[in-house]
């Protein structure tokens, strides 16, 4: 499904990805992991098209993504959630779910009611402005708002930052809900019991680049300890 390969990126002289390369096979859950500032954020924004690559491949199914606009991408099939979640403060929910619509390829109008069956307290929210939700709210909404362009792959920041236990358990519910129905998923993770409920995959960076890949089963407290372990 995405392929990054020999990906490099600069931030002015600062050279922060390193030929980095990521596989995420179509219908899988990827969790991409490692200390603070190793780049992981970095690279989501790289695949998005947020941030400029200096070269290397990022490649969607048969579609080549380097060098095309974030709404190029986003209409190609990407869904993408945010560190901080960004919803819009001043919009109501409905207004915020709606933005979601414009990159659909079927010219949708109306917000699928899947969304709703996710996360059934965004229906009784839909007159309140994003701003005024608490945290865990805002989170649904985020994702809610990135599943209504109806994506082929699902990138998430740190979806359980700041969020309080019962929704983290809720939202690894609903990611597991949407790769058994065929959803690619790739997300940046620091929570390791969440990632191991939710991923089937992990690739672990340090300094820029990958160190290590494979199955979730194959993670060892060795490599643990290695490279996640503050």
């Amino acid at each position: 499904m995405l392929e990054v390969s020999e990906l490099n990126q600069f931030y002015g002289e600062s050279h922060t990805l390193w030929d980095m390369s990521l596989d995420v096979p179509e219908g899988s859950c990827t969790c991409l992991m490692g200390r603070n500032g190793v780049g992981k954020t970095t690279l989501l924004k790289t695949v998005m098209g947020l941030l400029p690559a200096r070269s290397g491949k990022i490649r969607l199914g048969s579609h080549d993504l380097l060098g095309t606009p974030a709404e190029t991408r986003a209409r190609r099939g990407i869904g993408y959630v945010p560190q901080g979640r960004d919803v819009f403060a001043q919009l109501t929910v409905a207004e915020n779910l709606r933005t979601g619509l414009a990159a659909r390829s079927d010219k949708a109008k109306e917000v699928p009611e899947r969304i709703f069956e996710l996360f059934p307290v965004l229906k009784s929210m839909l007159g309140r402005r994003g701003g005024d939700l608490s945290g865990g709210q805002q989170q649904q909404l985020a994702m809610g708002r990135a599943l209504a362009l109806d994506p082929k792959l699902l990138i998430l920041d740190e979806p359980t930052e700041g969020i309080q236990p019962n929704i983290v358990s809720q939202i690894a519910d609903v990611l597991n809900q949407l790769r058994k129905a065929g959803l690619t998923i790739l997300l940046v993770e620091q929570k390791l019991p969440f990632a191991r409920r939710v991923a089937d995959r992990f690739c672990i960076m340090d300094r820029g680049r990958r160190m290590v890949a494979g199955e979730m089963s194959e993670l060892s407290d060795e490599v643990v300890t290695k490279y996640l372990t503050v």
